[in-house]
């Protein structure tokens, strides 16, 4: 999930069998030539956001890729990307490829969003940004399962299971989506929505732009889809950053279920914040007492939803997509303060309940559902679920709640992508020590996975999300220097707050 999508919450995975490997996806196949003829760039959709304070042009165009690498020849799909062009050529070393994060969320905007937020000069000197939908995403062939607004499913993360009879219930839910996605494809797409199948997007990408080489920043997913594209593609890729890492390739059930370890770690953050804030929003004089606010609140909306609606479930998903940013301790600190005061009037429904979005929650789906095998018993989500809610009271029953994958259609094509430790030593890797939805064990495993090849920057720091929307001044200089000169920290590094 990027930091931006949980940001608007308030208001992210199955299938057993033998995995067909047709096409090796840690080889990836030869690098895409140069293309004949390179994008013809023009205005970009109206619904591409350019901040007021960005004054440099922002430009549209698409890319054909093939819908199946196993055909190459035969179906093809249309990807938009966007593009921020470098005004200093004497500076300038190539492209820089971003990916915000989901899978599922529009990239198009994410160029010009992190220069409204501050990128550096020297980047955009250095590089021509390129943003992108990736396939299946916005204005790239997009898909769809029909989620409508009064759907029961309604977030990539599975609700709260207070007691075992709600994952049996969250079952029978996820099975009708799964058929629906199923239903709704008619055109054959989401079999092919997968982390390997957008990797080798990139590289044609970087093809179609005439480019040798390509850098590459993700965060969030886009650390998963950056590291699958280094592995699958060492000889083309440059400088790559992966912020707020998910531990691998791809998320599976584990990585999912790390997002309790995430918010058992993060909320005494916010915990320590709103402590300090007792005076005026009630919720607790010391972290403990907050902490405990927080169950008693949930519990109590597990037995009895607010007057408008608001569940236990809904409660602990807002609460940890709070937990993103820091700057968003105030309106969650409200929101406690609302439900802990019942007699006070309640909000309106449509501002706390979650916005259904169709086309990201699908590709979420189909990427997640298709990288990796997952358990199909119903019984193990349970056994799962009644380990987590013990081990991390605060969310573990949620993270480790049953979703469509366990029901889903195609098995996946082939194994997920392995990380490649063989290649240049090419890949900075930052984390925060704090982060709700990408925990620091995911930045140790990948950092271990890549080995030689990678350095683990570490911040003292809470929240979704390092580079340039962390505010960490010492993070931001060791990115920022090795994207401009190539210089990478000798060796891991932690960096303090600040």
């Amino acid at each position: 999930m990027s930091q931006r999508r949980a940001m608007a919450l308030v208001g992210t995975l199955g299938l057993v069998g033998a995995l067909v490997s047709v096409i090796p996806a840690t080889a990836g196949g030869a690098p895409a030539g140069p293309a004949a003829a390179g994008p013809r760039w023009t205005a970009c959709p109206k619904d591409v956001v350019v901040p007021p304070t960005v004054q440099l042009p922002v430009q549209c165009a698409t890319v054909p890729v093939p819908l199946d690498y196993q055909d190459p020849d035969g179906t093809q799909i249309e990807l938009m990307v966007s593009r921020i062009a470098s005004t200093k050529p004497e500076k300038r070393r190539g492209v820089l490829m971003f990916n915000p994060g989901g899978p599922g969320g529009t990239g198009l905007d994410q160029p010009a969003f992190l220069v409204s937020k501050g990128l550096p000069t020297g980047v955009t000197d250095a590089y021509d940004l390129i943003g992108m939908d990736t396939r299946g995403v916005g204005h790239s062939s997009p898909v769809s399962c029909g989620f409508t607004a009064d759907d029961a499913y309604w977030a990539n993360i599975p609700p709260y299971a207070p007691d075992d009879a709600a994952v049996v219930r969250q079952a029978e839910i996820a099975e009708d989506v799964a058929e629906r996605c199923a239903a709704n494809d008619t055109e054959g797409r989401l079999r092919h929505l997968t982390t390997a199948n957008m990797a080798r997007d990139l590289d044609r990408i970087r093809a179609a732009l005439g480019e040798k080489t390509a850098s590459f920043y993700g965060a969030s997913y886009g650390s998963a889809l950056g590291a699958a594209y280094t592995s699958m593609f060492p000889a083309t890729t440059d400088r790559v950053v992966l912020d707020s890492i998910v531990g691998d390739t791809h998320l599976d059930q584990a990585g999912l279920r790390r997002f309790a370890l995430g918010m058992e770690q993060t909320l005494p953050d916010f915990a320590a914040w709103a402590a300090k804030r007792h005076e005026s929003y009630g919720l607790g004089r010391t972290p403990r007492q907050v902490r405990r606010t927080y169950l008693t609140l949930a519990e109590r909306l597990d037995e009895t939803p607010a007057a408008d609606g608001l569940t236990g479930a809904v409660f602990r998903q807002i609460t940890f997509g709070s937990l993103y940013n820091p700057i968003q301790y105030p309106s969650l600190a409200r929101i406690w303060q609302t439900y802990l005061n019942p007699g006070e009037a309640p909000r309106a429904k449509a501002a706390t309940a979650p916005n259904p979005q169709d086309n990201a929650l699908t590709v979420f789906l189909a990427v997640t559902c298709n990288d990796v095998a997952w358990p199909e018993d119903v019984d193990t989500y349970r056994r799962a679920v009644a380990q987590d809610r013990k081990r991390f009271p605060l969310f573990g029953a949620a993270s480790a709640n049953i979703t469509p994958c366990a029901f889903w259609t195609h098995e996946p094509a082939q194994p997920p992508v392995a990380v490649n430790d063989k290649g240049p030593r090419n890949v900075l890797i930052l984390q925060n020590r704090h982060d709700p939805v990408t925990p620091l064990a995911g930045g140790r495993l990948l950092r271990e996975k890549f080995e030689k090849r990678s350095r683990l920057v570490t911040v003292d720091g809470s929240g979704h999300g390092v580079y340039v929307l962390g505010g960490n001044a010492c993070a931001l200089n060791l990115a920022t220097s090795y994207l401009v000169d190539g210089t990478m920290p000798a060796g891991n590094r932690t960096c303090r707050r600040g």
